[in-house]
């Protein structure tokens, strides 16, 4: 009979990695210290990772060498040491010869990242689709490429040692390449996205082209736009309570309660200091915004500071060059809210909609203020279509609101608000006066 002492057994279950975050203060910084660093921190939860310590200094501008002042970096060093840290989280974008200069102060045990990488690993772990993947494996290779050094030493299986901020370019089998690989590479993946691009134009134009009113879900990440589409649409889109969640945009369709129906697209979440190149890097998902008649800005009510979060997307919309496109500002999860909050968040935002997704409340307003602007973007017309051509009066019925129908002797006059794009199809009909 074996001896159990000689054959110990070990757990399988895997441990998270030891993370210690580190933020910096600018005197015009929106955010506090502490806000900056507890979005930091959500990151790194859904990143799998554990936050044992978490340190900030108030500084002009970052230090060239180390990103935080000399001092600063000592002390985080022995932090590492004394807290047994396994990554240290920059909660900003670090240089790669900051990044170097830090890993050689904290030791070969520990990994340096930034706020980029870590986000860049949360993107690898939750990208679903093809595009999806696609998209997040250019950003990674556009990140790597200016931090190569020698033959990828750092980013070695026994150096980096798995876990977060080790998930780029998963999936592939080389990663001691020079710099004219990486190059080649996003150029592949940048064909292969143009192509996938193609096929989603060609969607978004049979979309247009069909006369249905397209709505863009936008908003921070986690403000429960997954849930709003899902309630609204009864659709079974990935909900979680975690940043990014879902990276991939998804399209549902929804009947007003009028008959028009619409499309409803729910799109990646937005965060303070999101990278430039995942913003370019997601430009096909993105272009669903574009190419929206409506944007729904979804923001959590629940959340104190809601108002950073605010312009934050804000931010993102503006470089998305989206500011003629109608938008409605609708504030979520107003269930988590007292009464007296709720009513002082309506007091002062009269111009937002307020709803709860998962308590389904006031969901009706929100249908009736899209309602209202999609009437407005149509075109009121009187129209004679003649008996032969009834079929064209089934097209009204089906894609146009119907204010007024009755059968004359040479056919039938209707008055109707028609989508932009049947204008053009039904001026031939086009009568004087109602």
């Amino acid at each position: 009979m074996p001896n159990p002492g000689r054959f110990p057994l070990k757990s399988t279950e895997e441990v998270p990695e030891r993370a210690i975050l580190v933020g910096i203060v600018r005197p015009d910084s929106p955010l506090s210290a502490d806000e900056t660093l507890l979005e930091l921190e959500r990151l790194a939860h859904t990143a799998g990772v554990e936050v044992v310590a978490q340190t900030s200094q108030r500084l002009e501008k970052p230090n060239p060498k180390t990103f935080i002042g000399a001092g600063k970096a000592e002390e985080v060093a022995q932090l590492c040491k004394a807290l047994s840290a396994d990554v240290l989280i920059f909660d900003d974008e670090l240089s790669p010869s900051q990044q170097s200069n830090l890993e050689k102060m904290v030791g070969k045990n520990v990994k340096v990242i930034d706020r980029t990488a870590l986000i860049l690993d949360i993107f690898a772990l939750h990208a679903k689709t093809k595009e999806g993947r696609l998209q997040v494996r250019l950003a990674q290779n556009q990140y790597l490429l200016p931090r190569l050094r020698g033959m990828w030493a750092h980013l070695a299986s026994n150096r980096m040692g798995g876990g977060v901020g080790s998930r780029f370019g998963e999936g592939e089998s080389q990663l001691e390449v020079d710099r004219r690989m990486v190059r080649n590479r996003i150029t592949t993946i940048k064909r292969e996205l143009k192509e996938l691009e193609r096929n989603r134009s060609i969607q978004r134009a049979s979309r247009s082209s069909s006369g249905i009113l397209r709505v863009a879900l936008a908003g921070y990440t986690n403000a429960g736009k997954s849930s709003l589409l899902n309630t609204l649409c009864n659709a079974d889109v990935l909900e979680m309570d975690q940043l990014f969640a879902t990276l991939d945009s998804t399209t549902r369709k929804l009947t007003l309660p009028e008959g028009r129906e619409i499309t409803i697209t729910d799109t990646v979440g937005f965060i303070q200091k999101l990278p430039t190149m995942l913003i370019e890097s997601f430009k096909s998902t993105l272009d669903e915004i574009r190419e929206a008649d409506i944007i729904l800005h979804v923001v959590d009510a629940s959340y104190e500071n809601f108002d950073s979060q605010i312009q934050a997307v804000d931010d993102v919309l503006a470089s998305l060059k989206v500011e003629h496109i109608p938008r409605i500002l609708v504030f979520n999860k107003i269930d988590l809210l007292s009464p007296e909050s709720l009513n002082a968040l309506m007091a002062r935002r009269s111009d937002a909609v307020f709803v709860s997704a998962k308590r389904r409340l006031h969901l009706d307003e929100l249908l009736a203020r899209i309602s209202s602007i999609a009437a407005a973007q149509d075109e009121l017309m009187s129209l004679l279509i003649p008996f032969t051509d009834g079929k064209d009066v089934s097209l009204i019925h089906e894609k146009c609101t119907l204010l007024e129908e009755r059968h004359e002797a040479d056919g039938t006059h209707i008055l109707a608000r028609v989508p932009q794009a049947f204008v053009p199809y039904f001026e031939k009909y086009a009568t004087s006066s109602g």
